[in-house]
């Protein structure tokens, strides 16, 4: 199959689905109403990430005295 052929026809595949989504609305319906428990849930799991990579070191252990 011709490139410019393939692209065509997936680009009007495209527009048929989106139709379809804004046609039936259950996917403008659920998305906003997860999206805010995505963010704040990725956000906790990227705030553990950095706490869990710091080491004890940086975080406020005191040198020996003496050092």
């Amino acid at each position: 199959m011709h490139p410019e052929v393939h692209l065509l026809l997936h680009e009007q595949r495209a527009a048929a689905l989106r139709r379809e989504a804004a046609m039936s609305g259950a996917v403008a319906t659920r998305v906003p109403e997860r999206a805010p428990l995505r963010n704040r849930l990725g956000w906790t799991l990227v705030e553990l990430g950095l706490r869990l990579a710091t080491t004890p070191a940086v975080r406020g252990r005191r040198p020996a005295p003496g050092i």
